[in-house]
């Protein structure tokens, strides 16, 4: 009975694996999601909230006044509809070198990391064209949806399980299995967010070449030694910036179209600025076959 109940465990998730395939349109990567986007937007929503009420919001206008005008543009380049996204862009007086973002279009950045940027728009628009790929990704439903795999998991091996007497060792396996999955997905999760996150950067008019500059900002401020690749919830910074630097050259047409049609049709609200002392980048001819985006993509994630 105890065998039969499992099977029909397995044989659930399998069912539940095949009618929630979903795709990340930028990428072509299937995921798992079994719920709905606007279960997921409520999620976010009701998180957002909360941490609204524990959190100092800054009350600098010209900062905020930033911040919402960098992330609408981005939110606007996403070029797809998102119905459950109601876009929301706070700035939190905190010392965090961080930003974040939540089911249904909430973003959170951190004075601190605003700072590290300092002037440089195109730097914090990397960061919140990241944020704004987790949602476009849909990635928060896809972690909640493995997490209840793993789960239906962890209860078919019980039960398949109960009257073996290594039971103990199966399900200590599979707890650790599971863990170094879900970080593994994480990671993954990160670096597609990089990849889809800077396209929508650059079709916003930031500067694609800024990314690798500012995560060397954020590897220069690393305290002690990080856990091995395979421990971390995000790649490396060496490896993060190598493969920002060798994608941003694919993107760099699509950066210049956009700030020609934004110049054409009104005057920017600031100046994109650059490290005072980086080597100005030698711009990719207009005439780029828009293949060499997808190649370089492609050559990103490894496939």
């Amino acid at each position: 009975m105890k065998r039969r109940l499992a099977a029909l465990l397995g044989l659930a998730c399998a069912l539940l694996f095949l009618s929630a395939c979903s795709t990340v349109p930028e990428t072509g990567r299937k995921q798992l999601i079994l719920m709905s986007a606007a279960e997921e937007a409520q999620t976010g929503f009701s998180a957002f909230a909360q941490i609204k009420k524990r959190e100092k919001i800054s009350a600098d206008p010209a900062l905020n006044a930033r911040i919402q005008r960098i992330g609408k543009r981005i939110a606007g380049a996403v070029g797809r509809d998102l119905p459950n996204a109601q876009w929301e862009f706070v700035v939190f007086e905190s010392d965090q070198l961080n930003a974040f973002a939540l089911p249904g279009g909430k973003v959170g950045v951190y004075t601190g990391l605003i700072n590290l940027a300092g002037g440089n728009d195109d730097e914090i628009a990397v960061v919140m064209g990241h944020e704004v790929a987790h949602v476009s990704s849909r990635h928060g439903a896809e972690r909640q949806s493995q997490a209840v795999l793993i789960a239906l998991g962890g209860v078919a091996l019980g039960a398949g399980t109960q009257d073996d007497k290594n039971q103990e060792y199966y399900l200590l396996a599979y707890g650790v299995g599971s863990t170094l999955g879900s970080l593994a997905y994480s990671r993954e999760h990160e670096t597609e967010a990089d990849v889809v996150g800077l396209g929508f950067a650059a079709r916003a008019g930031y500067d694609p070449r800024a990314a690798a500059g500012f995560w060397r900002k954020m590897a220069a401020k690393e305290n002690g030694a990080r856990p091995p690749k395979w421990l971390s919830t995000h790649p490396p910074s060496g490896d993060r910036i190598a493969k920002l630097e060798a994608l941003a050259p694919s993107l760099v047409p699509v950066y210049e179209q956009a700030r020609a049609r934004l110049e054409g049709s009104a005057p920017l609200a600031q100046p994109v600025a650059r490290p005072v002392n980086a080597p100005k980048a030698a711009a990719a001819p207009a005439s780029r076959p828009v293949s060499t985006e997808q190649r370089e993509l492609d050559k990103f994630l490894g496939r």
